[in-house]
């Protein structure tokens, strides 16, 4: 199979069953920034190390003034905080919203610094039906699916259960599905510098199910291809029927 060259020029998000386009940028070894048609000097090609938005003590500071929210959107609902079912739901909504949003708190490089091999190893790599659970930043109610990993190494390897990890850190924030999609596919690119990789993620919406339009087995699949999975056919067709079968 004709395996390409390696990732070196911009690529966009490919969606399936309908979906849209998306721009990707890629990072180009030692260019210093984004090859998109424009220089970024000030933008660092490997952003997967930028600094955490949110720390632990951030959340002990916050989790008041969120508790006192959530008992404001009880009394706005109509309801009284001050019964008996509903003394602790604050603070438990409080914590909740926290851990499902604790993705801020996490940074790529924490992972995956001690967890990249070389290896002499070029062909194609796939983590599949990894368990994805986010929010959706419109609704604030929950998205879940799964998530399909491909690569093309180009000598180096990631540990199996950092994929996962991945997932957790990007999917574990307020989201949408496309950006999520994207997010991975850039992480993983900009960690290994493969020849390529295909993110694609298969997801139930709440904001859909619950409310809306309310059709209870709706899917939203969204995809990435980046490098010699969006330029090759033969190569982003084995990845897709791969993650079928």
């Amino acid at each position: 199979m004709d395996r390409g060259t390696p990732l070196v020029n911009g690529s966009k998000a490919e969606g399936l069953s309908g979906g849209g386009t998306t721009s990707g940028k890629v990072p180009v070894a030692g260019a210093g920034g984004w090859l998109n048609g424009h220089s970024e000097p000030q933008r660092a090609a490997a952003q997967w190390q930028e600094e955490r938005t949110r720390s632990l003590e951030d959340n002990q500071l916050s989790l008041p003034s969120l508790e006192s929210a959530y008992s404001a959107i009880l009394r706005g609902l109509g309801e009284d905080p001050e019964r008996q079912g509903l003394l602790k739901t604050p603070w438990r909504a409080a914590t909740a919203m926290q851990f499902f949003t604790k993705g801020y708190q996490e940074k790529i490089s924490d992972i995956l610094n001690d967890a990249i091999f070389d290896e002499d190893h070029d062909e194609m790599v796939i983590v599949k039906d990894i368990d994805m659970f986010s929010m959706c930043e419109h609704h604030l109610v929950p998205f879940i699916g799964k998530v399909h990993i491909g690569y093309l190494p180009e000598k180096r390897l990631l540990g199996l259960s950092k994929f996962a990890r991945i997932v957790e850190i990007y999917s574990r924030r307020l989201q949408v599905q496309e950006r999520l999609t994207k997010q991975i596919a850039k992480a993983i690119t900009e960690a290994l510098q493969p020849a390529g990789v295909g993110v694609v993620i298969e997801a139930t919406h709440m904001c859909m199910v619950m409310r809306g339009v309310q059709k209870m087995n709706s899917k939203t699949v969204t995809s990435t291809m980046l490098g010699v999975f969006r330029e090759d056919p033969k190569t982003r067709e084995e990845f897709l029927t791969l993650i079928r079968n």
